[in-house]
């Protein structure tokens, strides 16, 4: 099969993580992928596809090679990826990794790109209720995975403190639905009261490199910041907590949760509608509601109680295994030929 990926970037993320996974498993297995990208568009992932770079800082149909399937996501990818599918260049399927109009500027615009094509691929259970909801389009779900790498090393037993981890990224940029005030009043509440506590913040390099919000928090003293260069680094991150603080109050998945699990932390997670796919309450997390204001008292209970955390830690261990990219490759291999079974009998 041969398959289009139009793509903005593949900059730290969780979205471009999905998007550069899916492409290279799809080239793994034999299909002829292209993707590709403005020319300005960053590649921090590993990509095994082949790259067609563009001398403009935007896809149009012109750009498109004939090919089987056209997989657009970003809202921004979706109008010239329609075009060229009119024009006979593979039949149009969205990845959508987000749901954007109520998080992003332009929402007009966004919410009007889900009525270019019914051919929809969400990342979660949730979002595709949403989909249904909204548009009156059956979309179907292929989640994300958590690679080997993110797994548990066993190396917190000779701490001699507790450490609460989780992914802040740059106030000055898209970070309204993370909630990150919220976990920082939270977390600096829980330093005041205990000693035996410490608190990291995991920043994609970039992102702490242009914040000056975020330097000037890691010059206090009072937190430690990590900046990752790869899945080695993040994966280590990982494994120094004791647990991990997912805060978003708004996510059509939210990785970075899965991730620590799989890694043997517990994890405290806010509602975000997207994780519920993988939570369940007070046997793989302590699940949050954002309008409780008690994200900081979750924390401290699973603190407080060694035996919680641990059963917490185990259970969401276990079951993050099952979440591996070649299940959501074999998924989305399956959504294709539905799609294009589909499609035929229009």
């Amino acid at each position: 099969m041969k398959l289009t990926f139009p793509v903005l970037t593949l900059c730290k993320g969780g979205a471009q993580r999905v998007l550069a996974e899916i492409a290279n498993r799809m080239t793994r297995r034999g299909h002829q992928v292209i993707v590709l990208m403005p020319e300005a568009g960053a590649i921090e992932y590993p990509v095994e596809s082949e790259i067609r770079r563009l001398k403009r800082p935007h896809i149009i149909e012109e750009d498109y090679p004939t090919a089987d399937v056209i997989v657009s996501n970003y809202f921004t990818t979706v109008a010239a990826a329609q075009a060229a599918s009119e024009r006979g260049k593979g039949k149009h399927v969205r990845y959508s990794l987000c749901f954007e109009p109520p998080v992003l500027p332009e929402n007009s615009k966004s919410y009007s790109s889900y009525l270019e094509t019914s051919r929809l691929i969400v990342v979660s259970q949730w979002q595709s209720d949403l989909m249904q909801l909204l548009y009156g389009i059956n979309s179907l779900v292929v989640p994300p995975g958590v690679d080997d790498i993110f797994a548990n090393r066993n190396g917190r037993v000779s701490k001699s403190h507790l450490t609460i981890s989780a992914i802040l990224r740059r106030p000055e940029g898209f970070a309204l639905h993370r909630g990150q005030e919220y976990l920082i009043a939270e977390l600096d509440r829980i330093l005041s009261l205990r000693a035996d506590v410490q608190v990291h913040y995991i920043t994609p390099p970039f992102e702490y490199a242009s914040s000056p919000t975020l330097q000037r928090m890691s010059g206090t003293g009072r937190y430690r910041f990590f900046a990752p260069a790869d899945d080695v680094e993040l994966a280590a991150c990982y494994n120094l907590a004791d647990v991990f603080v997912t805060p978003s109050t708004y996510e059509s998945f939210c990785m970075p949760g899965l991730e620590a699990m799989r890694a043997g932390a517990a994890l405290v997670a806010i509602y975000c509608g997207g994780n519920m796919d993988y939570c369940r309450p007070n046997t793989n997390c302590v699940l949050s509601y954002r309008h409780e204001r008690r994200l900081g008292d979750d924390i401290l209970l699973l603190l407080d109680d060694s035996a919680m955390r641990a059963r917490i830690a185990a259970q969401g261990e276990r079951d993050a295994r099952e979440w591996t990219w070649e299940r959501s490759a074999d998924l989305f291999e399956a959504a294709l030929h539905s799609l294009e079974g589909a499609a035929a009998r229009i």
